[in-house]
């Protein structure tokens, strides 16, 4: 299955790239499944990590993505995708998002919610590091207002995931997220 869900999510991200790169998306959430794989996950967490930006970012609906994969899969990337973007704003969105993390959220959501935004920090890291100020320009809100959604992150995985199998995860992102936002 994860080899089905690898060709799924390949062919789903084609065309598309990483924020201001020639990285291939792909590469992201296969990340986020080697990191779940690593934490031992269930395989349908692995799986939904591999999927997980399939809802929000192609054009595959709840349904194919249920029939190729079954309702549990299905239900747990529809879980941690964002409304539709064009229906709210960034502000609006992650505020959701961290209401979501903070209240509903059961720990496989947040696991996977960890394992998509520690790639992403560490890509931005990297990016910071080789880039500076001007990694900020691929986003559409300044760095002012990511370090707000990702320090209310590393507050929430901190608080909601310090169990041994996950804290050196959330630390890894702390660090990260301190790095990038100083």
């Amino acid at each position: 299955m994860i080899f089905k869900a690898i060709e799924f999510a390949t062919k789903a991200h084609s065309g598309q790239y990483r924020k201001g790169t020639k990285i291939p998306y792909i590469t992201h959430p296969l990340n986020v499944a080697k990191t779940l794989i690593q934490l031992e996950c269930s395989e349908p967490v692995i799986l939904a990590g591999i999927l997980h930006d399939t809802l929000e970012d192609t054009r595959v609906t709840f349904d194919e993505l249920q029939k190729a994969f079954g309702n549990e899969i299905a239900n747990l990337v529809k879980s941690v995708s964002e409304p539709n973007k064009s229906d709210w704003i960034w502000e609006n969105r992650k505020a959701h998002t961290l209401n979501h993390l903070k209240k509903d959220a059961s720990q496989n959501h947040l696991i996977l919610y960890l394992a998509d935004k520690l790639d992403n920090i560490r890509s931005m890291r990297e990016d910071y590091e080789r880039i500076g100020n001007e990694l900020w320009k691929r986003f559409n809100r300044p760095k002012e207002k990511q370090r707000w959604y990702y320090e209310q992150l590393a507050d929430i995985f901190s608080l909601k995931l310090s169990d041994d199998k996950c804290s050196p995860l959330v630390a890894s992102f702390q660090a990260d997220v301190k790095e990038v936002f100083g």
